[in-house]
């Protein structure tokens, strides 16, 4: 028998052992990069479980005040009628903020904690939903678990602290209500549908439809920036999955697309036609459309990508993709449906078979998630600067709703890097190129979440002062409040670049100061 010829029969074996040239002589590189995987994942971890424990310590500002005393004196129905008829019309929001505070602050403590969980468990199960669809025939003890916990692990933490807003989108609950929860209620209306497919159950299907358009008229009384991204997206898939253009066998998905854009849809026309939304842009009237104020949304857009760009910790999430990619290539090649880019040109057959769709399509959906994000992320900025005003760009806690789908899709890019990366390295010959390769990517994987240090620490140290100053003058408020002392001192304690009572004009406009002393049960409060 010739060299080529036990060359290729060696070649057809390896798969059929469940090993081959890359996990043969890849064991080391492996384990060395499970290590670097357990270590992000370990670094990520501590920083959410630390932001996870830090809702104990959140106490009262902005918001709240009113929030704490209308879910007291109105009740949950209560106050979802408020908002509907005067404040802004987010039905779905009052609803939630009503529970949330129905037992005064101990919703929102366990908010965060809630959100971490939630948010973590949703992008495992769904990571782990998108690798087993890409390769069938994995078993689950071949699946790299630890690889996809630290993508797990270090997007979520990205998502709570890169930001400008970390107190705002994580530990504050009248945002993480508006901004945050919304895209872990669309990641667990995504993995919805798509265990219903996995189940193979007709009637699955069916509900997930109808749960697809009952949390679209839900999520669409809940947010209007995240409205605007979720329906962008649901319509640009719906589209690409049709079937006849060979992604999709059937129109399950683009049903889902429609019900969902149809939810959403439904739920915004009825919070933008409310009493309350109308009051509410009777008193920031919209400029007329014009050209200028056109380049100004583009200026603001610009600013706002200038300041994502400027957070290079961001890269971690293309980084701890490519870990992940290269822990593909590094297993067994066993139902091989992870995009490869060293395919020749007849592959388009061999990706027919795997269930991936056509070249050109499949290049069209890699390519896509870029531009949706920019013009999502452009939509948000316009509906900010009307209501809002120039300033409006500048409220961090709103980008949640295109910050996950950017995570996201830099992970998928960084696995598709770190695969093809992977193909080439993990071979005998060149134990140097995986080395270089391992080192480059865990060091910015892990410096990633090294950078998150100090911001997380600054928003522990700021939280835990101020929790323990809340603390001591709310003892005393409520002391003077029961002697019936009817205007209190109350010293604002500023977080999170939040509005704290006494801070208006005058105290005819200050809404937070008149939500305080009703929370007290007093006539006003003023200051030391």
């Amino acid at each position: 028998m010739s060299r080529t010829t036990i060359s290729e029969h060696a070649e057809v074996r390896g798969p059929e052992g469940g090993e081959d040239a890359g996990t043969a002589h890849g064991g080391g590189f492996s384990r060395a990069l499970r290590g670097v995987a357990l270590a992000v994942a370990a670094c990520a971890g501590a920083l959410l479980s630390a932001g996870a424990f830090l809702g104990l310590s959140v106490r009262p500002t902005s918001d709240d005040w009113c929030a704490l005393w209308k879910a007291r004196d109105m009740g949950v129905l209560g106050i979802t009628a408020d908002f509907y008829l005067t404040q802004n019309g987010r039905v779905t929001n009052a609803f939630l903020t009503g529970l949330l505070y129905s037992d005064d602050m101990r919703g929102p403590k366990l908010l965060p904690a809630f959100l971490v969980v939630a948010l973590g468990l949703g992008l495992f199960l769904l990571g782990r939903a998108a690798l087993r669809a890409l390769r069938p025939a994995t078993r689950a003890r071949e699946e790299p678990v630890v690889p996809l916990l630290a993508a797990v692990a270090l997007l979520s933490a990205l998502l709570f602290f890169a930001g400008t807003r970390s107190y705002q989108v994580l530990l504050w609950a009248p945002a993480a209500i508006s901004h945050t929860l919304p895209s872990v209620i669309g990641l667990w209306a995504v993995l919805g549908a798509v265990r219903a497919v996995r189940g193979g159950v007709r009637w699955a299907k069916t509900a997930a439809v109808v749960s697809a358009l009952l949390v679209g008229v839900a999520v669409g009384m809940l947010s209007e920036p995240f409205t605007l991204v979720a329906g962008l997206f649901a319509v640009s898939v719906g589209l690409v999955c049709l079937p006849r253009f060979g992604w999709a066998r059937d129109r399950y998905v683009s049903t889902w697309c429609a019900a969902a854009c149809l939810g959403l849809l439904v739920g915004l026309v009825l919070l933008s036609t409310s009493p309350g939304a109308r009051w509410r842009r009777a008193q920031h009237p919209q400029e007329p459309l014009s050209a200028e104020r056109i380049g100004e949304t583009f200026h603001d857009w610009w600013r706002l990508w200038q300041t994502v760009g400027g957070q290079w910790a961001y890269l971690g999430a293309l980084a701890v993709g490519a870990l992940l990619g290269l822990a593909l290539a590094a297993g067994p090649r066993r139902g091989d449906g992870v995009p490869d880019t060293h395919r020749s040109p007849a592959g388009d057959a061999d990706r027919a078979a795997s269930g991936l769709p056509p070249r050109t399509l499949f290049r069209v959906v890699v390519l896509l998630p870029l531009p949706l994000i920019a013009l999502a992320s452009l939509a948000v900025v316009f509906g900010l600067r009307g209501g809002y005003g120039a300033v409006g760009w500048t409220y961090g806690r709103t980008w949640t709703s295109f910050l996950l789908p950017l995570l996201l899709a830099l992970c998928a890019y960084g696995a598709w890097g770190g695969h093809a990366l992977g193909r080439r390295v993990l071979v005998p010959a060149r134990p140097a190129a995986r080395a270089a390769a391992l080192v480059a990517v865990g060091a910015v994987a892990l410096g990633s979440p090294v950078a998150l240090v100090q911001p997380v620490y600054a928003l522990s140290t700021s939280t835990v002062v101020r929790a323990a100053a809340w603390d001591r003058q709310n003892a005393r408020i409520r002391e003077e409040a029961a002697a019936g002392v009817r205007d209190v001192t109350y010293r604002p304690l500023l977080i999170g670049g939040l509005t704290e009572p006494l801070f208006a004009s005058s105290y005819a406009r200050d809404w937070a100061a008149q939500c305080t002393a009703r929370y007290y049960r007093v006539d006003r409060i003023h200051r030391p």
